[in-house]
């Protein structure tokens, strides 16, 4: 794997604030020339250290005015039980994120919702109903001074 130094790590600190910048103005940043911050880019993606390029959303402007974490606890630990609960949080549209995790539960999801009664039923329909969630507590956000995601 390509060893990464000070040069590569200020390109992913410019391109994870500005995926869209073009390569001359991101070669302007990091101080180097066009094509040899564009090596520098494509080697990065052929190592799989960039896996790829998304776009950031606004969650109230796409009516996601409620966002919680919510941990998940499991009945069974069956590498099946595990594989059905993540289909299925695959297949939820609320669901955002979907890790797992060492602890006292299994999971900790995000969840984007119009509002607390499209949360609700996500929470009674899905989480209450699949046939091994067994634990689920729910963590509103209320306000989000640091968000790095991308």
């Amino acid at each position: 794997m390509k060893k990464i130094d000070a040069k590569d790590r200020r390109i992913l600190h410019e391109l994870k604030h500005d995926g869209r910048m073009s390569n001359v103005e991101l070669a302007e940043r990091v101080n180097l020339s066009p094509s040899t911050c564009l090596r520098r880019v494509q080697e990065l993606e052929r190592a799989g250290v960039i896996r790829g390029y998304r776009v950031v959303t606004d969650p109230e402007r796409l009516g996601h005015g409620f966002v919680a974490y919510v941990s998940v606890g499991l009945s069974l630990h069956s590498k099946a039980a595990l594989e059905d609960f993540e289909n299925s949080m695959r297949q939820a549209e609320e669901v955002i994120e979907c890790h797992n995790v060492a602890g006292t539960f299994e999971y900790l999801l995000r969840i984007e919702s119009e509002d607390l009664a499209s949360y609700k039923r996500f929470h009674s329909e899905r989480l209450g109903t699949h046939p091994y969630v067994s634990a689920i507590t729910t963590y509103l956000v209320m306000h989000s001074p640091k968000d790095e995601r991308a």
